[in-house]
């Protein structure tokens, strides 16, 4: 069965910054994954969140080859994420990542493979051709809207912690050791 809910603490969905709404999403998959829950039991929308963050921290981090290398360019994954700047309304993003995915279906098979096994820091021609600074110019924040989404969602809960723990808790069957 199906955890039906994306839960966020009352902390975040009371902060001014967005952050930390995309974060406590975060913090309850990655407890739930620490429980053993198989991702196809976590809600959908939630993961679909806890990937657009994926991505956009690491395009952040080391532009669009980051992403690609990090993520060893997964087609189910790459669906998720577009599906979910679709959804939260990132229609330039989405647009962006739909150009770097055709820029890299052009590319050998071959190519991409020797940058997957290599080192990201390495010298590399395929990785700075996969690069698009015009991620950091579109003016639609991912953190923004990923947030709003989540907030609006109607199968968002917002508990304290002790509420979050105790909806986990009830799910998995057993008391979750709280550090």
């Amino acid at each position: 069965m199906e955890f039906g809910k994306i839960i966020i603490s009352e902390t975040a969905a009371n902060s001014e910054n967005p952050h930390d709404v995309v974060n406590s999403n975060i913090s309850v998959i990655n407890l739930m994954r620490e429980e053993k829950i198989d991702d196809d039991l976590i809600h959908e929308d939630a993961l679909m969140s806890y990937y657009l963050d994926f991505y956009a921290s690491k395009y952040t981090e080391g532009n669009f080859s980051k992403f690609v290398h990090d993520s060893g360019w997964n087609k189910e994954l790459n669906e998720l994420i577009e599906e979910g700047l679709a959804l939260i309304g990132a229609e330039k993003h989405l647009e962006l990542f739909k150009e770097q995915s055709r820029k890299l279906r052009l590319q050998s098979n071959i190519k991409l493979s020797k940058f997957l096994q290599a080192k990201f820091d390495a010298p590399s021609p395929f990785r700075d051709l996969l690069n698009n600074n015009d991620f950091f110019e579109l003016d639609e924040n991912l953190v923004e809207l990923n947030a709003a989404f989540l907030k609006s969602h109607p199968d968002t809960e917002v508990l304290s912690v002790e509420e979050m723990f105790a909806a986990l808790e009830e799910f998995v069957g057993h008391e979750i050791k709280r550090d």
